[in-house]
């Protein structure tokens, strides 16, 4: 399941990240995000170009959430991908996956509609889920309003990654709206500490000790993290909802839970794509200089296309 070393590149890009520790307390969280948002104004200053990018709000269930919107540099209306991002459901923004959302706007040919949900601790579960899929919804019933084609799919990295499981889920359930794919990459969902991913790679990247974090942001009790709108591992069936692409990365502690989850899509009778990258690690695929997260962005975005613009 993992390679006997971490991908060089990879391996560099983390080194260098992890000169800036996780923060695990509210005061430590509000500067780091502050932190995040100035450094990310820098870093996506020479970001790939696409046809046209929009900066807006669309209605959520508590009040308006953030939007951009990335639209192909070609004519006509588009099949829209709702994305979610990473960040353990208390950091993350549009920002910081300005550089992924443009690439895969540029490879799949479809729209990309990034959407900032509210965040934790501050909004704790279930908050996020419902914004995502308010979003999910106003998507699809507003075509006009992005330039779409009323086709959609939902796709999120780490965190945005398990709820963009958890709208399929809930669009599966609930008779709508109708997605045509999901794209799960590096998803959090279906976590247990024994795992042996949890024991062999906490550490690179994010810790036991931040996933504890976040948990306790996020979830507040077990109760809620048993919740299958919570963690879509723990619904009794899977078999209605959206065919699946899911990623996970051989050195990431995340990776036992989405391999679990992948089995569970197969298991229900849902045509899922499972690819693990041996060599990569958690986040792998928003790191700017490793050619390896350039390959798997492109076949991530060639899945989407399969399934919104051949469709």
């Amino acid at each position: 399941m993992h390679a006997d070393e971490i991908d060089p590149q990879a391996k560099a890009a983390i080194e260098r990240q992890n000169r800036f520790a996780l923060p695990h307390s509210h005061r430590g969280l509000k500067l780091f995000r502050l932190v995040s948002r100035a450094t990310m104004l820098i870093q996506n200053r020479n970001n790939p170009s696409v046809g046209a990018i929009i900066d807006r709000t669309i209605p959520g269930p508590t009040g308006d959430l953030n939007a951009r919107l990335y639209l192909p540099d070609a004519d006509g209306s588009f099949p829209t991908v709702v994305f979610f991002h990473g960040g353990g459901f208390v950091l993350g923004s549009i920002g910081t996956h300005d550089w992924l959302c443009r690439h895969l706007t540029r490879e799949s040919g479809c729209a990309v509609l990034s959407v900032e949900y509210r965040l934790a601790p501050e909004h704790p579960f279930p908050a996020a889920v419902e914004d995502a899929y308010a979003a999910t919804k106003w998507t699809a019933t507003n075509p006009d309003a992005i330039n779409g084609t009323g086709d959609i799919a939902v796709v999120g990295d780490s965190a945005g990654g398990n709820l963009a499981g958890v709208v399929a889920l809930m669009a599966a359930e609930r008779n709508g709206p109708t997605i045509s794919h999901q794209t799960l990459l590096y998803p959090a969902v279906g976590i247990e500490k024994d795992q042996p991913s949890v024991q062999e790679h906490s550490g690179i990247v994010i810790s036991e000790a931040d996933m504890k974090w976040f948990d306790g942001c996020y979830y507040e009790s077990e109760i809620h993290k048993r919740n299958p709108y919570a963690d879509p591992i723990h619904a009794e069936s899977v078999s209605g909802v959206a065919p699946a692409t899911v990623v996970t990365a051989g050195f990431d502690p995340l990776r036992d839970g989405g391999k679990a989850y992948a089995g569970k899509l197969v298991h229900d009778g849902v045509p899922t794509h499972y690819e693990n990258y041996e060599e990569m690690v958690h986040g792998f695929m928003t790191l700017r200089d490793v050619d390896r997260a350039h390959e798997a962005i492109t076949d991530v975005a060639n899945d989407i296309a399969d399934a919104l613009v051949d469709d």
